[in-house]
């Protein structure tokens, strides 16, 4: 005889609360590569755009000729500076703000902060990206630590001090970098060692993290790679004859994934342009 609804139901209660237990477990603790991605690919969709840091005290000086020819190439490896977008609104970092590499792109808005010297009828502030290192022992040390010391290309210095000024108290913070396009990635190397330079990346700027993935599977593992020097980054993987997609970790925590941005036949001395991350429009200085 067919039992009761009542009793029927009562019957397959444990069972699916074992099935609803086992899928929750499933997708927090990513014992499923499906599950898994799903619950990456949200956490990296939800933070926040990068936001401006509150203000601090630098000084700041010029290199690089009127021109700022002398301030391609550099610390960060970017090479032409023109070509690549950060044209003359650059700035080499003393060690502090450098970190060893790690705030190459970052992007930093600096006013000047001493009347008698600032340059009158200009822009309030300038934003410049950081492509190279200050030097040990230069201006006297002022790139030495503990100091945070910009020296400016010198068209940029020029905006915002006079040129007679030489060395200048300044105000700076973290801002969004604004870039156009896409990330982009260079490969440059052998078949047994793979060099990847990263440019051009908006929001924070500055790279933590890079992982490349043979071909678009979502179930194929990722080979993470180390920091050369700058932003370059390395990896001895095979990669030769594989399409690639590359997944990069700004310093905010934000990812951005670009997927099959190589095709298989790329070759060594390519660029790709691949995603890049949004940016929150950051209010203007008061004049």
């Amino acid at each position: 005889m067919a039992l009761p609804l009542r009793a029927l139901l009562s019957s397959l209660l444990p069972l699916l609360l074992l099935i609803l237990l086992s899928v929750d477990v499933h997708a927090n603790y990513g014992w499923t590569g499906n599950a898994r991605h799903v619950l990456v690919s949200k956490n990296h969709r939800h933070r926040p755009s990068f936001n401006p840091d509150p203000w601090q005290n630098a000084h700041a000086t010029f290199y690089g000729g009127a021109d700022a020819s002398q301030t391609m190439g550099g610390a960060c490896g970017y090479g032409d500076l023109h070509k690549q977008g950060y044209g003359v609104e650059t700035a080499a970092l003393s060690t502090v703000l450098f970190k060893g590499g790690q705030a190459c792109g970052a992007c930093f808005e600096i006013k000047c902060d001493d009347p008698r010297l600032c340059k009158s009828g200009q822009a309030p502030s300038i934003t410049v990206t950081a492509t190279n290192l200050c030097p040990l022992n230069s201006y006297g040390g002022w790139c030495d630590p503990p100091h945070e010391h910009f020296d400016l290309a010198q068209p940029a210095f020029l905006q915002i001090a006079e040129y007679k000024a030489g060395i200048v108290p300044v105000q700076y913070r973290r801002v969004p970098c604004k870039k156009e396009g896409g990330i982009r990635f260079t490969i440059t190397g052998n078949p047994y060692f793979n060099l990847v330079l990263i440019w051009n990346v908006g929001g924070a700027g500055d790279i933590r993290s890079v992982q490349v993935k043979k071909g678009d599977d979502q179930k194929l593992k990722w080979t993470t790679l180390k920091r050369h020097w700058g932003q370059n980054w390395e990896t001895d993987a095979m990669l030769l004859g594989e399409s690639l997609t590359f997944r990069v970790r700004a310093s905010d925590g934000r990812y951005s994934t670009s997927w099959g941005v190589a095709p298989n036949n790329w070759q060594f001395g390519q660029t790709f342009e691949g995603k890049n991350f949004k940016y929150r429009q950051t209010p203007p200085h008061p004049q």
